[in-house]
């Protein structure tokens, strides 16, 4: 028992501002979801883009260059799946120079003091954000994959089906899209707030200021950016 208040007093810190990380990212993540259903974002207008996308499908005979597009999303994603697997690779290997990294680092300024054992603690925190991207990354790199199924199964012109069979095939392919997109915006949000990571290597109260930053510059480009805004100019939001 005694220990335990030791080591809670000790690493006091450490503690609060992983706990502000974590409100920060699982708070973020939650409000943007249920925001983006009574707020126009980049994540609802995109969806509208989709689905108007997905209604020009069924009046075009040919849909070479819809599939094209979804390859070339496809490949977005996979370029980021990769690379994560490349920054786990290099994690795992830091986490072998532990007392090495220590040493190159403490002589930066704002440093605070860390023992091996808190620094690896704090990268198998920022190996547990790169697995969980890597999940978001490849399961919508998947969901991907389905869209361009769904494409392939969709219904010509010439089958003359009704308006609503056809709107409701529209939806469906642009669901499927807008849930492999959300995931990969999961998956990059999740890069953000690794660097906010980083930063606890150096020193937690800049590691708390920067998790606060990243919810800012996030909110910003979802919800109030000139790029939403440019997107918004053509639709009815």
């Amino acid at each position: 028992m005694l220990e335990t208040i030791k080591l809670f007093t000790e690493n006091w810190l450490n503690i609060v501002a992983l706990v502000w990380f974590l409100i920060c990212f699982r708070g973020y993540m939650y409000y943007a979801k249920r925001k983006s259903y009574t707020t126009s974002c980049l994540a609802s207008v995109m969806h509208m883009y989709r689905k108007e996308w997905m209604m020009r499908i069924l009046t075009r005979e040919v849909r070479i260059s819809d599939t094209a597009a979804v390859a070339n999303l496809e490949r977005t994603v996979a370029f980021f799946a990769s690379t994560t697997m490349l920054v786990l690779a290099g994690l795992m290997t830091l986490l072998s120079y532990t007392d090495r990294a220590i040493t190159l680092v403490e002589h930066l300024p704002m440093v605070h003091p860390s023992t091996p054992l808190e620094w690896e603690v704090k990268l198998l925190v920022l190996l547990g954000l790169f697995v969980y991207a890597f999940f978001k990354f490849t399961w919508s790199l998947r969901q991907y994959g389905f869209v361009s199924v769904m494409i392939g199964s969709s219904p010509l012109p010439s089958d003359g089906l009704d308006e609503k069979q056809l709107q409701a095939h529209a939806t469906r392919m642009a669901r499927m899209g807008s849930m492999a997109a959300n995931n990969f915006n999961v998956g990059l949000r999740t890069y953000y707030f690794a660097l906010a990571v980083l930063c606890w290597l150096i020193n937690p109260w800049l590691f708390m200021l920067v998790s606060a930053g990243v919810v800012y510059v996030l909110y910003h480009r979802e919800f109030t950016s000139p790029t939403l805004k440019t997107l918004m100019m053509s639709t009815k939001l």
